[in-house]
């Protein structure tokens, strides 16, 4: 039984991913119906699946032709950093039940991720459940609007880079958002710096994973040296 108090401080926490989602949503819809994906199948793949990344991708190598082969790794590359996400998220989850557990880790995203770890960090408050409930009404705002996309997909034209855009600014929301610190600093700076550096060396999605993992480093280091700094 969800208490109601998690649910509102949920919903609470969760609506500005589930309003991004939707924008980014119906463009990914859009997008799966041009490769004949229907609305139903559409909803199913995105509470199943639900990588906002990987469906576009996945539509996009349909579009172009791209073999199965070749899409199932590229997805599976760029779906690695997750490995991240688990490694920073499970020490606040350790203590839950599995099942609770399970399902907390199935349905997290870039967005819930970041919206949860901050909670975890700041509020002490903020539980499992919570958390679980953050990534499930994000997950239903997207399968929906990917849905919904899909449905009115034949009668849209949305130009590949308006979509682009739009997913992009859902972390540049949740960055701004955010309350600065070295450690912020160090991450943010590092993760754009190597991608933008490994993207110009041709290294395509993998330099969203190596940017990423710089940036967790970076932020390590500039962590561990506060806390030095702290008891000196």
């Amino acid at each position: 039984m969800v208490a109601r108090s998690d649910l509102g401080c949920a919903l609470r926490a969760a609506l500005p991913v589930m309003l991004g989602y939707v924008t980014i949503g119906i463009p990914c819809g859009v997008m799966a119906a041009e490769v004949g994906i229907g609305p139903i199948a559409a909803f199913v793949v995105s509470a199943t699946f639900y990588s906002g990344a990987g469906q576009f991708m996945m539509a996009s190598l349909a579009l172009a032709g791209t073999p199965l082969a070749s899409m199932i790794a590229s997805v599976a590359l760029v779906s690695t950093r997750q490995v991240l996400y688990s490694a920073a998220l499970s020490p606040y989850v350790a203590r839950a039940p599995r099942p609770l557990a399970a399902l907390f880790a199935a349905t997290v995203t870039d967005e819930s991720f970041g919206v949860n770890l901050e909670r975890f960090v700041e509020d002490d408050s903020w539980t499992p459940a919570r958390a679980t409930l953050v990534n499930l009404l994000s997950m239903f705002s997207w399968a929906l609007a990917n849905a919904l996309g899909a449905l009115v997909g034949p009668a849209l034209a949305i130009p590949t880079t308006i979509m682009s855009f739009a997913m992009t600014s859902i972390f540049v929301c949740l960055l701004v958002s955010r309350r600065w610190s070295a450690v912020t600093v160090a991450v943010v700076a590092t993760s754009a710096l190597t991608v933008v550096a490994l993207k110009a060396l041709g290294l395509g999605s993998l330099s969203v994973l190596l940017g990423a993992v710089a940036g967790v480093c970076a932020g390590l280091v500039a962590g561990a040296r506060g806390r030095g700094e702290a008891r000196a």
